[in-house]
């Protein structure tokens, strides 16, 4: 798709306007991080017939083939899942505008944005303040007030805030397995149920909820292999900005302040002397 070109039309001077590209905050975006944070941040072990191993995180939305083919070591020759593995899987999406933060997020205006930095133009404040201090000063950097100072302003487009659920399924053959991974879930955020995804500049805040269920199948006395299984909550409060692949790319984009506004004097062809200039010097026509 090619990018619209943006229309800088109502600006009297377009060259303080510069934009840069942002990393879109998308609902893929938003699933790598809390996948990320499990097996990178977590980076969860426990004990095995192979000695104290990395536990293996699943995405659980792929094809079972593309698993087979790209996680070769996850089944055995059969085709089943080697435990212990951990799964994650994306539930329900909610726009719950009760969890907005500070910017509403349900405006009819789609060009609104936000602003989120704002610093001084160094190079620029500092030619203001040398002008005026060689005009009534006549010298460079004469320490006095500086009333020019030029800001630099980055906006970015108003984003929308959703809910995003998510179930980590943990399956292992033994109980202490079981232990092992649980106890570092019921430490995040200790004491509050409270932690924080980060992913390409964006960060997003996750809740664990509070109940743990346990499945299991050791009272059965069947021939099934033997499992012990928990499914953990947790509700990621996430942001968007931009439509993803059917909007352009969302920008930053950074305006600078007028510091001083200046109208030029409409002079007549005769009849007008320059305050500034010596009759003596200059000849004028009535």
């Amino acid at each position: 798709m090619p990018h619209k070109k943006d229309d800088y039309s109502g600006v009297k001077d377009p060259s303080v306007i510069h934009e840069e590209i942002l990393m879109p905050s998308t609902i893929e975006n938003i699933d790598m991080a809390l996948f990320e944070y499990i097996d990178n941040k977590l980076n969860l072990s426990c004990t095995t017939n192979k000695g104290f191993e990395k536990v293996p995180v699943i995405w659980v939305s792929a094809e079972r083939a593309f698993q087979i083919k790209n996680n070769k070591g996850l089944r055995d020759a059969n085709g089943s899942v080697i435990l212990p593995v951990l799964t994650v899987e994306r539930g329900g999406i909610s726009k719950d505008l009760s969890r907005k933060g500070g910017i509403y997020g349900g405006t009819a205006n789609t060009d609104s944005s936000i602003v989120v930095a704002r610093r001084i133009k160094q190079d620029k404040t500092r030619n203001f303040a040398n002008a005026d201090a060689k005009r009534i000063n006549k010298q460079n950097n004469y320490p006095r007030k500086n009333n020019k100072v030029v800001y630099e302003t980055a906006t970015i487009p108003l984003p929308t805030y959703i809910d995003v659920s998510y179930t980590i399924g943990i399956r292992t053959e033994y109980q202490q397995q079981l232990n092992e991974i649980v106890t570092p879930f019921l430490n995040i955020g200790r004491p509050v149920n409270y932690f924080t995804i980060r992913r390409n500049m964006h960060t997003y805040e996750g809740f664990i909820e509070s109940d743990f269920s346990l499945d299991t199948n050791i009272t059965n006395l069947s021939d099934e292999e033997r499992k012990y299984e928990t499914k953990i909550n947790i509700k990621v409060l996430g942001y968007l900005i931009g439509d993803d692949k059917n909007q352009n790319t969302p920008k930053i984009v950074y305006r600078e302040n007028a510091v001083d506004v200046r109208i030029g004097r409409e002079r007549v062809i005769v009849g007008d002397k320059p305050w500034n200039i010596s009759p003596e010097k200059v000849k004028y026509r009535d």
